[in-house]
């Protein structure tokens, strides 16, 4: 790994981008394989294929994080993520992806990203292609049950609510997210490195979803989501690193 840095908003960003804490709490939905090959193709030239949990389905992730202290500062995101197949290697079976997935290093698609930081929003833009907007939240990751809304331009995007899961073993061993995101035409892949976890839980199901009336939402709707989630989890404390991103394709 090369260490190499970048300019944001005048401030020079040191490569990789260090996540100390950080808290969050998810949901995994089932939805239209179609519906999301469709929303993938319309951002830009891509190999990218979303992987099929069964026939005709695949995994949506909606996911708010709390960001605490971090190289880029302290802000809320929420995160619309699709499960994709590894544009480079072998069709990995469904189990395989899964197991994948609960280790935390399959491959993902970060296809909405809202945040509520000027810095994080440049920085997540100009460096790794992400696709951040500004929105406002209202989040409770202290309480038993989680619960999370974002809104843009005063219309909800989403209010998700997570139960409290199963306790599993805290890890402090390294695992590696390959996320992809897509900005104005180009597809990029960036190395997501998950240093360590303590206080997550999960558990089947058990959590719900309101759906508003800002655009966004309404893109949502069309991914023809399940009714209820697959799982659902929080953890109280992770650490990651970003590290740069790779261009994959242009439109």
């Amino acid at each position: 790994m090369t260490d190499s840095s970048h300019t944001v908003l005048g401030t020079p960003v040191m490569m990789p981008v260090e996540i100390r804490s950080a808290r969050c709490f998810m949901a995994g939905f089932s939805a239209s394989a179609t519906a999301v090959d469709r929303a993938i193709a319309e951002r830009g030239d891509s190999d990218l294929k979303p992987l099929q949990i069964r026939p005709g389905r695949t995994m949506c992730m909606l996911v708010f994080v709390d960001y605490v202290d971090g190289d880029l500062g302290p802000y809320n995101e929420f995160g619309v993520c699709f499960l994709v197949e590894d544009p480079t290697g072998a069709r990995p079976s469904t189990f395989g992806a899964l197991r994948s997935l609960v280790k935390g290093d399959a491959h993902a698609l970060i296809h909405e990203l809202p945040v509520d930081g000027d810095f994080t929003l440049a920085a997540g833009r100009g460096i790794w292609g992400f696709p951040k907007v500004l929105a406002d939240f209202d989040v409770d990751h202290t309480s038993p049950t989680k619960t999370g809304s974002v809104r843009q331009d005063g219309k909800l995007i989403a209010e998700l609510t997570v139960r409290r899961g199963i306790g599993v073993p805290d890890n402090s061993s390294e695992a590696v997210l390959q996320s992809y995101a897509q900005l104005d035409g180009v597809t990029r892949r960036t190395p997501w490195r998950l240093t360590s976890t303590t206080g997550t839980r999960t558990r089947i199901g058990g959590a719900a979803l309101r759906l508003g009336d800002h655009p966004m939402a309404d893109e949502l709707r069309r991914l023809k989501l399940s009714r209820h989630a697959i799982m659902s989890s929080s953890v109280s404390d992770l650490s990651m690193r970003f590290e740069d991103a790779v261009v994959l394709t242009r439109a």
